[in-house]
């Protein structure tokens, strides 16, 4: 089956690795976020971005790079 890729920032990526690192980077960005005491506004904002750092690295993890580099010698 042929892979569905997308032309983003000049880069092509895979779709469904695209959509499934969305997923999993916004399910640990709401999941840190809400962990966080209602009172203290500050420390919910500190810990959505933790959340999403986590899930890059993860996503990072998960998803490897799909191109190949091709390097030529020159005279």
């Amino acid at each position: 089956m042929k892979k569905a890729l997308l032309l983003i920032w000049g880069d092509v990526v895979e779709t469904r690795a695209l959509v499934f690192s969305i997923a999993i980077i916004t399910a640990f960005t709401m999941g840190a976020h809400l962990l966080a005491p209602r009172d203290n506004e500050t420390l919910g904002l500190f810990m959505g971005i933790g959340g999403a750092v986590i899930g890059f690295i993860l996503c990072a993890f998960i998803f490897s790079p799909q191109r190949t580099i091709h390097e030529q010698e020159r005279d």
